[in-house]
C-alpha cells in the first residue's frame, strides 16, 4: 500500500469514527456503518479491524433504548454529563465549554477551509467536530498531491500537526477514559476504546511529521 492509498482508508475510517459520536440510530446498523470501519481499518491497522467488529456487535447486542439512555448521560446530562464531549471541557482546569480553546479551533477549521454546517447544533469543539476536520485534512493529504489545493486553504499536513498538537490529541485520552469508566452499554465502551487507539495513532504520525 502507497502513502497515500495509507491516507485515504485512514480518512475514510476518521469519517465513519465521526459518524458513530452522534445519537445511536438504526441507520449506524443499516447502513453498513460498522462493515465500512471495519474494510477502512484493515487497509492500515487490522487490530483496528477487530474493534470495529466488536463495535458492531455491540450496537446488535445493546437494546437501542439502552444506547440512547446511556449517550444521554454520557454526553449530554441532564444533570451533568459524565464524559462530555467538548475539547474545552478537558483542556482547562475550569469547567465549563466555550473558552479559549473553542475559538482556537474554530480559527483552526477556517485556515483549512472547514464550515460547520448550519444544522450542526453541538460546540466546534464536540468530539464529532474535531475527527471530521481530521478527515478533511487526511482526505486532502491523500488526493491533493500534485496539485495548487493544499495552497487555497493552508497546507493539510501542517493543520493536521496542529490538531493534534493543540486539540484533539491533548484532549481525546481522558475524554474517552471517563466514556470506558462510565459506559453502561458494551457499545460506547468499544467507542472509546476506538477512539483513543486511532487519535493516539494520529497524533504519533503528526508528531513524526
Amino acid at each position: 500500500m502507497t502513502e497515500d492509498d495509507n491516507g485515504a482508508a485512514r480518512a475514510d475510517f476518521c469519517r465513519f469514527l465521526a459518524a458513530a459520536h452522534y445519537e445511536p440510530d438504526a441507520a449506524f446498523a443499516e447502513e453498513g456503518l460498522f462493515e465500512s470501519m471495519a474494510r477502512a481499518a484493515v487497509r492500515f491497522d487490522p487490530a483496528l479491524e477487530a474493534v470495529a467488529r466488536r463495535l458492531g456487535e455491540a450496537f446488535a447486542a445493546d437494546r437501542p433504548e439502552d444506547l440512547l439512555v446511556d449517550y444521554t448521560r454520557l454526553f449530554l446530562g441532564p444533570l451533568g454529563a459524565l464524559a462530555r464531549p467538548y475539547g474545552s471541557v478537558w483542556m482547562t482546569s475550569e469547567p465549563g465549554v466555550m473558552r479559549d480553546s473553542t475559538m482556537d479551533v474554530l480559527k483552526l477549521y477556517e485556515e483549512g477551509g472547514f464550515e460547520i454546517a448550519e444544522d450542526f447544533r453541538e460546540l466546534p469543539d464536540h468530539i464529532a467536530a474535531e475527527l471530521e476536520f481530521l478527515y478533511l485534512l487526511l482526505f486532502r493529504e491523500s488526493h491533493d498531491q500534485g496539485s495548487d489545493a493544499a495552497g487555497e486553504t493552508g497546507d493539510p499536513a501542517a493543520l493536521r500537526k496542529r490538531l493534534m498538537d493543540e486539540h484533539l490529541g491533548r484532549w481525546a485520552g481522558p475524554f474517552t477514559e471517563a466514556v470506558r469508566a462510565h459506559a453502561q452499554c458494551a457499545f460506547y465502551r468499544e467507542l472509546a476504546e476506538m477512539t483513543a487507539r486511532f487519535v493516539a495513532m494520529e497524533a504519533r504520525r503528526a508528531a513524526g511529521a
